[in-house]
């Protein structure tokens, strides 16, 4: 009793409790011998696996959006077209009154509403010939993404006139040996059948093959002189949100504003090969999560067992002095959390160092016809790392408490016998 009441003075002689006193020794005095090498393995790595996670994270949420923003930026959000069975490239004309308009543009986060329409045709260069979907479009058109998109030339000027004008993409560019400012003829199967002289405004490039081989963007009022449409008439209107999030919410209430002849659908209605893909990545996410959580947990624990070991005559020590289990537990949990800290510091140096190249300079790069990108786009909240951090450090220190426990089963008699 009385070497358990001096233990409590040496303790209080202390402005911080013994274990985290003790582990500090330990840790910046005390020699090591084969758990030094041990400790920085640990250390190295946790900090691989963090760097890791994060850096996932980042690349999938990069990725994802980047795709995302593709298929929103050429199509819009949510398409409102004639509730019928027309299959066609070609959707049966529509027009919405003044107050349909406007209660579309009162629904929350509804940007903008455009009206476009498509025609097929055959681009007839030289000899060569080859299908397209001509996307006709107003001067009230955001042409933003395509401007972003823009490889040489410009978007369409409809200050000038642009039903002569034309953007294709640089496969069609190439295909078709045309560069900014050349001139072709197009040809429109309708009955009769039309043609009409186009130059080429700009080239523009999306990495979607898709896309790339079947739409060339020109003027929506050059299509109703072609289809003898009114000027209100569209084939279709599509309508820009602010977040991404809202495009159930706004499909579904686009759809109560709606007359039953018109229909409203989202963009991964339509394209539900791509979302699903999209979807199924975040699968691999998880794996890489899982995978280093338990490569981390490994060394961490392995590292925590050989300390206890490697330190077994003072523990023996400090139980013959007195000292309970459960502050020995703490003197090596101490030490545990420094290492789990350090390797969290350095993981998120090296994540968020190549984070910030590669936001800045686009280093790493993909195949751009597999991949829909030409580099590795990178996307990742502060919000985010700190809870991945979290998440690594809690499931960390929960699973050092079974190894810790192996302190109890030390004996003190045998530990002092054999030092």
């Amino acid at each position: 009793m009385t070497k358990i009441v001096n233990f409590a003075k040496l303790q209080n002689k202390f402005t911080l409790n013994f274990p985290y006193f003790l582990a500090r020794r330990i840790l910046f005095t005390g020699h090591r011998t084969f758990s030094k090498l041990i400790v920085r393995v640990t250390i190295g790595a946790l900090a691989l696996a963090v760097s890791a996670i994060v850096l996932s994270v980042a690349i999938l949420k990069g990725f994802k959006a980047e795709i995302i923003e593709k298929q929103r930026g050429f199509f819009g959000d949510v398409i409102i077209t004639k509730n019928d069975l027309n299959a066609s490239y070609e959707n049966t004309p529509i027009q919405l009154s003044a107050e349909e308009l406007q209660r579309l543009k009162g629904l929350p986060a509804v940007v903008d509403i455009t009206p476009f329409a498509t025609k097929a045709g055959i681009m007839n260069v030289k000899g060569e010939v080859e299908g397209v979907l001509l996307k006709g479009v107003d001067k009230n058109y955001n042409q933003q993404y395509l401007q972003k998109n823009i490889v040489t030339g410009d978007t369409l000027d409809f200050s000038t006139g642009a039903n002569t004008q034309i953007l294709i993409s640089e496969y069609l560019s190439n295909r078709l040996n045309l560069h900014v400012g050349d001139k072709f003829i197009m040809f429109f199967v309708q009955e009769p059948i039309r043609k009409r002289p186009f130059t080429v405004k700009g080239i523009y490039t999306t990495h979607s093959e898709e896309l790339d081989k079947t739409y060339v963007i020109g003027s929506l009022d050059l299509i109703r002189r072609l289809n003898n449409l009114s000027d209100n008439e569209v084939g279709a209107y599509q309508l820009r949100l602010s977040s991404f999030d809202s495009l159930e919410t706004v499909t579904y209430q686009a759809n109560q504003v709606l007359p039953v002849t018109l229909n409203a659908t989202n963009i991964v209605e339509q394209m539900p090969d791509i979302f699903n893909w999209l979807n199924m990545l975040d699968m691999n996410d998880n794996v890489i999560f899982v995978l280093m959580v338990v490569v981390a947990v490994i060394n961490m624990v392995s590292s925590l067992l050989i300390s206890i070991l490697e330190r077994s005559s003072m523990i023996g020590i400090l139980k013959a002095l007195g000292y309970s289990n459960t502050g020995i537990r703490q003197v090596f949990l101490y030490g545990s959390m420094y290492l789990i800290g350090l390797g969290l510091l350095i993981g998120n140096l090296l994540a968020i160092s190549l984070y910030i190249f590669q936001t800045q300079t686009h280093f790493f790069t993909l195949d751009p016809s597999t991949y829909y990108i030409a580099y590795v786009p990178m996307s990742i909240s502060w919000f985010e790392v700190v809870g991945l951090n979290l998440a690594v450090a809690a499931i960390g220190l929960l699973t050092l408490f079974v190894p810790a426990m192996l302190i109890s089963r030390i004996s003190p008699i045998k530990t002092i016998q054999f030092k």
